[in-house]
């Protein structure tokens, strides 16, 4: 096991920089997740730790050991990847197996470690089944498998979920989480599904054109959103965003007024962007006039999206039993302002909120 070291990473393909001053350390043991969306540098990152990618500037480093021109072999880490990539005409023990044949392990120690491996993820009764014979679910267990086996001092894990359905996705989720805790070993996970990353990650690296947004737990990026960014990312759904300017005791914005809160009285000045998450909102007599756009039912709860006055569309989450709108009908949105977030007009957080 071992940190990992992130120092004024950058890699540029030509002109673009993919991943771009990266400054970021994974504890020892730490599972972090990388988090963004496509095309956020997320991948790229993950590849320079592999050394699928080199390093254009800064320095990454594994262990004690800067490890910018070592080679992927000697790196000692596992990378899982979303495709499996299983040998097809290889049996399930001998996929586990290869990696520790590629180190030229004895035979002995090499069964012995396959059947630890196989027994962690119960693949004990598939050894001898080949990839085409199993389940996407039973193939990333493989993978997963065929990664463990070497005891390598990081896992990378590029997106390894999303060939599944949903269900599966939320077993195997808790599979790699439980999985992980029991090994300890260092994790670097990949993914573009803030669900994932917020059930599964001790810390979330948000991402976007290729520079780091936030780096917290999960709680923190959900609670205190450094920028606008990562507060509309973060969610499901993402917080609603209001522009809104101060007059007097009152925040105007396009569909109507809002109180200004107590928490937000001593910083807020001029134009800011308001930010609230779905549960601070609720339909109401008196607040934000609009429009009922949408009106989604997900058991435990209803999520009512409408359209206010002004153009700006928000979610509003409310429990089942709550009286349910109709599509087009007007409707007022009620505003919890002690729930509410400040942005300044550059997207980060206001100071002192």
């Amino acid at each position: 096991m071992a940190k990992v070291l992130f120092e004024g990473v950058s890699k540029r393909f030509g002109d673009v920089a993919a991943v771009d001053q990266l400054d970021l350390e994974i504890a020892d043991g730490e599972l972090l997740v990388l988090l963004g969306p496509s095309g956020c540098g997320k991948t790229t990152a993950l590849r320079m730790v592999a050394g699928l990618e080199e390093v254009s500037d800064g320095s990454l480093s594994i262990g004690d050991d800067v490890v910018n021109d070592v080679d992927p072999k000697d790196r000692d880490v596992a990378m899982v990847f979303q495709s499996y990539a299983l040998y097809p005409h290889m049996t399930v023990a001998r996929n586990i197996e290869f990696p520790l044949r590629q180190q030229r392990m004895d035979a002995a120690e090499r069964t012995a470690k396959v059947a630890e491996a196989a027994g962690t993820l119960g693949l004990g009764e598939l050894l001898d089944r080949k990839p085409g014979q199993l389940s996407g679910g039973q193939r990333q267990r493989v993978a997963l498998a065929r990664a463990i086996v070497r005891d390598p001092k990081v896992f990378l894990m590029d997106e390894p979920l999303s060939n599944l359905d949903a269900k599966l996705r939320v077993q195997t989720r808790a599979d790699i989480v439980s999985l992980q805790r029991r090994l300890g070993t260092t994790t670097i996970y990949v993914t573009h599904d803030q669900v994932e990353a917020m059930t599964m990650g001790h810390r979330i690296a948000v991402m976007q054109g290729g520079k780091l947004q936030q780096v917290a737990p999960p709680e923190e990026l959900y609670e205190r959103p450094a920028n606008t960014f990562v507060a509309a990312f973060l969610g499901s759904p993402g917080m609603n965003l209001l522009e809104a300017e101060r007059v007097g005791d009152k925040l105007i914005t396009p569909a109507g007024e809002i109180n200004v809160p107590e928490h937000l009285s001593a910083v807020l000045d001029g134009p800011v962007t308001l930010g609230i998450r779905p549960e601070g909102l609720h339909l109401s007599t008196s607040g934000l006039a609009g429009t009922i756009l949408l009106v989604e039912m997900l058991g435990a709860e209803t999520q009512v999206h409408c359209s206010l006055e002004g153009g700006a569309t928000v979610v509003v989450r409310q429990g089942h039993d709550a009286q349910r709108p109709t599509l087009g009908d007007p409707v007022v949105v009620g505003v919890d302002a002690a729930a509410l977030h400040a942005f300044g007009p550059d997207g980060t957080r206001v100071a002192g909120t």
